[in-house]
């Protein structure tokens, strides 16, 4: 059985959808940290029962990723899950936890990386539009591809329904290609 953690700093409606996607499968989301004390993903934590560490960022970075680390050290994660965590990870960090941190963007890479992706995709000249699901890395959204789908741009009448046709996307794949990732890997993280 292998524990995620979920890094969320909105909504949460993805850490939602991996939790009741992994729900019957060896896998669990044993935490949620977010570095919003206000985001709705803390009561979708709480309302699913899976504990939740908020952890504030601040000046220098590398004190909030500390207590991230500590926060950690209790569950051993096999895979830390970004989704819709909106900061970003040290390459130090990151390279503590090597092809151990996914993450998902909605577009599709290396097309519209960053923020505001979705309105990017939306008013760009791109026929097809989409999701990305990558290995975290050094670089804002630059990481190794494991998985991609799209859709026809056209088959969208507005904003809204190719903004949820976006999110319907997010949440029926990333459960899958998380449980997919944890069976090609088997140990848990070992921090330098």
């Amino acid at each position: 059985m292998a524990e995620i953690v979920v890094f969320a700093s909105g909504t949460g409606s993805n850490f939602e959808a991996i939790v009741h996607g992994l729900s019957g499968t060896p896998h669990m989301v044993a935490c949620l940290i977010t570095d919003n004390p206000n985001a709705p993903a803390v009561d979708r934590a709480k309302r699913l029962g899976v504990p939740h560490r908020i952890i504030p960022y601040g000046k220098p970075r590398i004190e909030a990723e500390t207590r991230i680390r500590a926060a950690l050290e209790p569950y051993r994660p096999t895979l830390i899950v970004l989704a819709g965590f909106m900061r970003l990870l040290s390459p130090g960090f990151v390279d503590s936890f090597p092809d151990r941190i996914l993450n998902i963007h909605p577009s599709l890479l290396p097309r519209h990386p960053g923020l505001n992706a979705i309105r990017g995709s939306y008013e760009s000249s791109d026929e097809d539009a989409g999701i990305t699901i990558h290995i975290v890395d050094h670089g804002v959204d630059t990481g190794p591809i494991l998985f991609q789908k799209s859709f026809k741009k056209s088959e969208c009448h507005d904003f809204e329904e190719f903004e949820d046709r976006i999110h319907t996307l997010e949440h029926t794949w990333f459960p899958v290609v998380i449980n997919d990732y944890l069976a090609k890997i088997e140990e848990p993280v070992h921090r330098r």
